[in-house]
């Protein structure tokens, strides 16, 4: 059985993987997989601590978080694909300035 305190630290070892690649990548689908990442990463973190506290609490954080993924991955991907059409690039600098 894994301890509470490995599984938090694969969670920050995780967050931290996302935070990297938002940082440094400038695909606009990479930094979207990051994100994910990240909520994964807190994911795991509400339902450790959850366990560790015996409680049920954690699970229904998670829970939250996956839905508002869910919804982020759903909006985000038709933005994205719109930005595609218009401007034929996925590059973050490019299409960072909000003009058509």
């Amino acid at each position: 059985m894994i301890s509470s305190g490995g599984v938090l630290v694969v969670s920050g070892i995780l967050f931290a993987i996302g935070v990297v690649g938002v940082l440094i990548r400038r695909s606009a689908l990479v930094v979207f997989m990051s994100i994910e990442v990240m909520l994964n990463a807190a994911n795991l973190a509400f339902v450790g601590a959850a366990r560790n506290l015996r409680s049920m609490d954690g699970q229904l954080f998670a829970f939250f978080v996956m839905t508002v993924a869910a919804a982020e991955a759903a909006v985000g991907l038709a933005i994205l694909i719109a930005l595609f059409r218009r401007r034929r690039t996925t590059d973050v600098d490019e299409v960072s300035l909000l003009k058509w």
